[in-house]
């Protein structure tokens, strides 16, 4: 046992318990006022794990390519040519290990949705919990393909503006009949938090 802890140690590696949760706050970069989620993950779960999490806790579709930044290395869908390693094959918390640990989450590559992640606690599961969960939130997430954090805001001054010239069209692209069904503050934790059932787990029995 002490020689596998001395090889883990020269290696760089580090023993990730099969119980442990991190709670992380994922907000959308250049969101005013900010877009976020506070999320509750298995420290044990992959990074493609972890994108299909922030995926149903915003709101995002799923449609485009994605990547983390964590250091120097990028994790996506291996990908030899943009140098994008293997989401499925790094852990969250080998990626962001302790309190304070950072990541960034990249979302579309042409709106480029960029996420920051920041660890704030690292704890033992509870018993009887389901993990991922949501813990709480603020803001709707943004529609898919409106034109990044900038496009999002001029989105949301259209709607507001019946006068202006794309109200109308820009009604229609949304699917909805009148701007006031679009609420830019809307945050409902237990609809998120149902989004989440399928890719929840409970890590310790009650």
């Amino acid at each position: 046992m002490a020689n596998t802890r001395r090889a883990r140690a020269a290696s760089g590696l580090r023993s990730v318990s099969a119980t442990a949760v991190h709670t992380i706050k994922v907000t959308l970069r250049g969101s005013r006022p900010p877009i976020w989620r506070r999320l509750q993950v298995p420290s044990t779960a992959n990074l493609l794990q972890v994108h299909r999490l922030i995926q149903a806790a915003f709101g995002w579709e799923d449609h485009h390519m994605w990547a983390f930044d964590a250091g120097r290395e990028r994790y996506g869908v291996a990908d030899r040519d943009p140098g994008i390693r293997s989401a499925a094959a790094k852990r969250l918390g080998d990626a962001a290990p302790i309190v304070g640990s950072r990541l960034g989450y990249t979302y579309d590559f042409g709106d480029d949705w960029e996420h920051d992640i920041l660890v704030e606690a690292v704890d033992a599961a509870e018993p009887g919990i389901a993990y991922p969960r949501c813990l709480t939130g603020r803001r709707a997430c943004p529609p898919e393909d409106c034109g990044g954090v900038w496009g999002y805001d001029y989105l949301i001054e259209i709607l507001t503006a019946p006068a202006h010239e794309e109200h109308e069209e820009r009604l229609e692209w949304l699917g909805l009949d009148t701007a006031d069904r679009f609420d830019p503050a809307a945050f409902d934790l237990a609809e998120v938090n149902q989004a989440l059932t399928e890719l929840q787990s409970v890590l310790i029995p009650a």
